[in-house]
């Protein structure tokens, strides 16, 4: 079957995909609940009280009628999208369905109390006697698992939902939809969010100057690859993984096999970190959440995999913290992971332009034609759009939230008549009683909306990364080598490095707790 020709980029239907959800979202500001029907799942023993709707607006809805709503929303963005990206709406409709029940039953599953209760007052109030207390981020950890065990036991199967197969996608539209979220952390806590963006902005240069420079060298000084080998896999294992190996293959005109090979490599390790690191840092960062934000957004590959691992280092190091007493609040681990990431997201396009101009000046274009000059929209064609969406959201948020405060809180005053005993006279008197609520405003009711779907773009992700993480099939392709390579430079340095930078920069930079 001939595909048609894609009428837009992956990078920037993403953004699109990110800011539809995110202005549907914003229809409770304006008194309209456009996304209230989405469902929310609980921790829950009895399955039936595992789902409802995100909006109190909507209680009365059925919490089946809330999944399927759920579902038909995603199935029609998501596959609008694959048609403009040149796909087949058939194939897509049935791989995606089968996608996105698998995925939507690992999410269930993880929220199970047993498996996602993190306190003895939440394990007393479902009766249980104990629980693994992963909090219900764990469905992500058995989406990868899953996902994992098709690829490589049903490879045919993975293949038949190939059309429905994008974890790319799915994650940076979930980023875009997550700067909404980030914008409420900032003003709330706007200081401390501000000292993030600065230090991971640090973070990553170093990260560039000394990662990238050190891979390179090895692969040329001592594996002997070529320069068109060395420049996508020094960008795949320091950088940004697959985008950045795609970025850097581009710039330099490497053949397209470089980059293909490279980005194998960098899923297949990305999955290695994401099972392994966020269990590193619950043992030893819990009292440090910032620090193990940062290490897992400078280590680990892959937008999907390391905002991945942010996500469950976040629910891992925020219980291990309640065990001993410390309540950090939720998803400072997760934003601070996302932040350092698209930070290193964002200079993807500059270094792509600037080893283009290197190639072009130095490499190929010697001689009579090395004054050649590079194009300078080179920055732009390599730039990740979905950044864009991120920025968007987080700043719209971030100037409504400043300018009227009631944006993200709202102060309710309630006066009521209630009957007392006066204790000297014996006698009943009315007495009114003032109480004050503070009550979530717009903003954290339209971003609470936005991430039913972000947490299923995440699951999305997470299931896909594994069903294309075949390791037999690459290992056939010839890949040792360069497996070699990655081994030496990931596990005997960057990681290392990454945790050291993460530790120079966040060191001493603790999350807001929760009072009372």
């Amino acid at each position: 079957m001939n595909q048609r020709k894609p009428l837009l980029s992956e990078d920037w239907l993403s953004l699109w995909l990110g800011l539809i959800v995110f202005i549907l979202s914003l229809g409770v500001v304006f008194n309209i609940d456009l996304l209230g029907w989405g469902v929310k799942t609980s921790t829950w023993v009895s399955l039936s009280n595992a789902f409802s709707p995100v909006s109190k607006a909507y209680a009365g809805l059925s919490p089946v009628l809330s999944i399927f709503l759920t579902y038909l929303f995603m199935l029609v963005i998501v596959g609008i999208g694959n048609w403009m990206l040149g796909g087949s709406p058939k194939e897509f409709f049935w791989a995606f369905t089968t996608v996105f029940i698998l995925s939507f039953a690992c999410w269930v599953v993880g929220n199970f109390a047993n498996i996602a209760a993190t306190t003895p007052a939440e394990m007393k109030k479902y009766g249980i006697s104990w629980s693994l207390k992963l909090t219900g981020e764990a469905g992500f950890i058995i989406a990868l698992l899953l996902g994992l065990f098709i690829g490589n036991v049903s490879p045919k199967f993975a293949e038949m939902l190939k059309p429905a197969i994008t974890p790319e996608l799915y994650v940076k539209t979930a980023i875009v939809i997550m700067g909404a979220g980030i914008g409420i952390k900032a003003i709330e806590n706007s200081s401390l969010a501000f000292s993030i963006v600065f230090l991971g902005l640090c973070a990553i240069l170093a990260a560039y100057l000394i990662f990238w420079s050190v891979v390179y060298y090895i692969a040329r000084k001592y594996f002997k690859f070529s320069r068109e080998w060395s420049a996508p896999l020094a960008s795949g294992i320091s950088i940004c993984g697959v985008s950045a190996a795609i970025a850097t293959g581009a710039a330099i005109k490497a053949r397209p096999v470089v980059p293909i090979m490279v980005s194998s490599l960098v899923v297949i390790f990305a999955v290695v970190e994401l099972l392994i690191l966020p269990f590193l840092a619950q043992q030893f960062l819990w009292h440090e959440p910032l620090v193990a934000g940062a290490w897992m957004g400078l280590a680990v590959k892959t937008d999907g995999a390391a905002t991945a691992s942010g996500a469950v280092a976040d629910a891992l190091v925020v219980a291990k913290a309640a065990e001993n007493g410390v309540l950090f609040q939720k998803d400072w681990v997760l934003n601070t992971a996302t932040n350092v990431k698209v930070f290193i997201d964002v200079f993807i396009g500059i270094w792509a332009f600037i080893l283009a101009y290197i190639w072009t000046k130095f490499i190929e274009n010697r001689g009579a034609n090395s004054n050649q000059k590079v194009p300078a929209r080179q920055i732009w064609e390599r730039f990740p759009k979905f950044v864009l969406g991120y920025i968007l959201t987080f700043l719209i948020f971030l100037v409504i939230g400043v300018s009227n405060p009631e944006f993200v809180k709202t102060t309710k005053v309630e006066t009521k008549n209630v009957v007392q005993i006066d204790p000297t006279t014996k006698t009943e008197k009315v007495v009114t009683i003032t109480e004050t609520k503070i009550l979530p405003g717009v903003g954290v009711q339209s971003t609470n909306q936005a991430n039913v779907f972000r947490t299923l773009f995440f699951v999305l992700t997470f299931f896909t990364i594994g069903l294309v993480s075949n390791f037999r099939k690459l290992w056939e392709e010839g890949i040792g080598k360069l497996a070699a390579i990655y081994v030496i430079a990931l596990f005997g340095f960057i990681i290392w490095v990454a945790l050291l930078i993460a530790w120079l920069f966040f060191h001493g930079v603790l999350p807001p707790t929760i009072s009372g």
